[in-house]
């Protein structure tokens, strides 16, 4: 597991980068907690096609985003709000 931190105004991303032209392979999640004391933030999904909004996360609200076929995963906030973010690698019990 992977834990950072990121301050939001305006629009950052919180995972991926404009430059990045390669979809992800790997299963990974990303959990995105909105603080307490922050702002609703708006979050989308960029891949090769586009961008798809996801939806809003209110103060105190996480999320899990899977980022298998993604490019980058932005916020956008009018005022500040910081977001905790955690990158997961799924562990797939194999019960055989």
């Amino acid at each position: 597991m992977y834990s950072y931190s990121v301050k939001v105004r305006n629009d950052a991303y919180l995972w991926g980068s404009a430059g990045v032209t390669a979809d992800l392979t790997e299963p990974l999640l990303l959990v995105v907690h909105n603080d307490l004391l922050g702002d609703p933030v708006t979050l989308s999904s960029k891949n090769a096609v586009g961008e798809t909004k996801l939806g809003a996360l209110q103060p105190g609200e996480c999320w899990t985003i899977p980022l298998l076929n993604l490019r980058g995963v932005r916020a956008m906030c009018e005022t500040d709000s910081t977001l905790t973010c955690k990158i997961l690698l799924p562990y797939v019990v194999d019960h055989a």
